[in-house]
């Protein structure tokens, strides 16, 4: 190796080093504080206006078709899950608890199922899980993706009382965290003054 050449490779992995140490890549490479932790909650997308919708059925567990129109005036949050997807088989008890925080007539959570073989998979599922009483619904044709991207799961999608998408998140959530709570219930407050 010419020394030119090794002086030119020590500049230039001085002058790297010295960048890389000063300049962050993109806004959150910033190290953490010791003991900061962030919620998964705040992984959840406010959006800046809410989105009409199409409606889309699905249905319940007799195979009875259903639509978001039928919540009008309340908040919904819908949980695209399957049972061949361990994060969202994470969710689902958070999910049963989640739901009895909140007045019922206010809010309502729609886990939908996109299981292929729909109860024929999900009900023993539930069941293995000492979960019989869960309450899901079922889009085994995933219709909803004409509303909704179902790439990834799970995918959680806040509509408000007109049935408009007003937030999302499309990974686990930990739904016993406050902050969900607060979340929602600052949805709720905003329905109640319309």
């Amino acid at each position: 190796m010419s020394k030119s050449f090794a002086a030119a490779l020590v500049g230039l992995l001085s002058v790297t080093l010295l960048f890389t140490a000063n300049v962050q890549a993109y806004p959150g490479m910033q190290q953490q504080a010791q003991g900061q932790v962030q919620s998964s909650v705040d992984r959840i997308n406010v959006l800046p206006k809410s989105y009409p919708i199409d409606v889309v059925a699905f249905s319940d567990r007799n195979g009875t078709a259903i639509d978001f129109s039928q919540y009008r005036g309340q908040v919904i949050m819908v949980n695209m899950w399957a049972t061949w997807c361990p994060p969202c088989v994470r969710e689902l008890p958070a999910l049963d608890r989640f739901k009895t925080k909140f007045d019922q007539s206010k809010f309502t959570v729609l886990p939908i199922s996109i299981d292929i073989d729909g109860t024929a998979k999900v009900e023993p599922f539930l069941k293995s899980l000492d979960m019989e009483g869960f309450k899901t619904y079922y889009d085994p044709q995933q219709a909803l993706s004409e509303v909704f991207p179902l790439d990834t799961i799970p995918a959680t999608f806040i509509l408000n009382g007109k049935g408009e998408l007003i937030a999302f998140v499309r990974t686990f959530v930990d739904w016993d965290d406050a902050k969900a709570v607060e979340l929602i219930n600052s949805f709720i407050e905003q329905e109640s003054t319309k």
